[in-house]
């Protein structure tokens, strides 16, 4: 007789999913909760407690509440605080809870969404937050995107798509351009997309730190005579230093008249489009070929949520559709969305949910009202700022993020990013 081994069971029973969602909910609150407790950053002691965490795979299991302890008691709090008051550096996370459910949701039904055929309702929950980004920008009923990781992905889905578009098989030749500002993954984006770091040019910025077009059309001017090809510029909406904005208009104008690819990097400022001060200093934004935007920037949503819209639909598809024996395209309906032949993505998860969520439970005039706050709170801060002798305002704020320098008087001065 052939004895079976009785092997454990990796699903719970109902019981013990309650048990291990109300456990975890009970600290996440509780962490929630002390965040304007919580120091704006702790990581004293963080190579040795990472050093102590290095093992080999485990054999056996370990209790659920163990590993619950060790989270939220030793890791989650050595770290930076990004959501928390205190934090003022870079670009606070947010990280909304509304879209921390939606991501226990999307995880818990766990359906694929690369391909609309496979759940159809889910697919249009995300393209129709794809389609109010692209209204929100001012694209054309033409556009479309997909929403990414980040803003690094979206930057590389970009570049891989205006190097199809315009550029030969044989794109070795081919330039980009930005500015010095220019966010650092954008010379990521040119290497993996397979350009030699030299074909990135970088142009000098202004004294208000936007990339001088003049000096830009000339760069490109002397490459078309030197025998290369110029075929994208990649503008500033809003830079991760100072949070200036490029002229977006005159960006544009110049991009059409050489006949280049525009790219604009709003992973940090595009979401101010919302407000009214922000569409006066995005003035131009909607005559982008292309827009990166992050919504766990601008919308204050979890890390991992970015996106890329693109004025051409059809460009976006051009650059990533595959055809395969086993994945027979099975729709040609225009309005509907296989997010696989739009981006580097084939297994996805629901991402799209963590986004959709907020919008409707709160509408987008909540968020609006969000960002014209911080609009304020900037503007605040460099008034407030500018009263204090030996602290200069390196740049007036164009949206949230204050520039400033202190000096000690006689010494060197010290900058930072406040």
């Amino acid at each position: 007789m052939t004895t079976v081994k009785r092997i454990p069971p990796l699903e719970l029973t109902t019981a013990e999913m309650q048990q291990a969602v109300d456990l975890a909910m009970k600290e996440i609150i509780a962490h929630i909760e002390s965040l304007p407790e919580q120091p704006a950053f702790d990581t004293e002691g963080g190579e040795e407690l990472a050093r102590s965490l290095v093992e080999s795979p485990p054999e056996e299991g370990q209790p659920y509440t163990e590993l619950l302890d060790l989270l939220f008691g030793k890791l989650v709090h050595k770290t930076f605080n990004t959501a928390g008051p205190g934090y003022l550096a870079y670009i606070p996370g947010g990280g909304l809870f509304q879209s921390a459910v939606a991501d226990l949701i999307a995880g818990s039904v766990n359906r694929y969404v690369g391909v609309w055929a496979a759940a159809p309702g889910l697919v249009q929950l995300e393209t129709n937050v794809i389609r109010w980004f692209c209204q929100m920008v001012g694209y054309p009923e033409g556009a479309l995107g997909v929403l990414t990781s980040g803003g690094s992905l979206a930057n590389f889905t970009a570049v891989v798509t205006a190097r199809r578009r315009l550029l030969p098989d044989d794109f070795l030749n081919g330039t980009l351009y930005a500015s010095d500002q220019i966010h650092h993954s954008v010379a990521k984006a040119a290497m993996l997309a397979g350009f030699p770091a030299e074909n990135l040019r970088l142009v000098a910025s202004d004294d208000r730190q936007r990339i001088r077009v003049d000096s830009l059309a000339q760069k490109i001017s002397e490459d078309r005579a030197s025998g290369v090809t110029p075929f994208l510029i990649v503008g500033s909406a809003g830079t991760v230093n100072t949070g200036a904005v490029d002229d977006l208009t005159a960006l544009a104008t110049l991009a059409r008249s050489e006949g280049l690819w525009l790219h604009l990097d709003g992973a940090y400022g595009g979401f101010f489009a919302l407000t009214e001060r922000g569409r006066r200093a995005l003035a131009g934004l909607e005559q982008a070929d292309s827009i990166t935007l992050d919504p766990h920037k601008g919308l204050f949503l979890p890390y991992g949520t970015g996106c890329l819209l693109v004025r051409d639909r059809a460009a976006l598809r051009e650059a990533h559709h595959i055809e395969a024996d086993y994945m027979p395209r099975m729709q040609d309906d225009p309005d509907l969305v296989d997010f696989c032949e739009l981006s580097p993505e084939l297994s996805r998860d629901f991402r799209g949910l963590r986004v959709w969520l907020p919008l409707k439970m709160h509408g987008l005039g909540t968020f609006r009202a969000a960002l014209d706050e911080k609009l304020d709170l900037a503007r605040w801060a460099a008034t407030e700022l500018a009263k204090i002798d030996q602290i200069e305002i390196v740049a007036e704020p164009e949206l949230s993020i204050v520039a400033s320098a202190g000096a000690r008087r006689g010494g060197p001065t010290t900058r930072w990013m406040g």
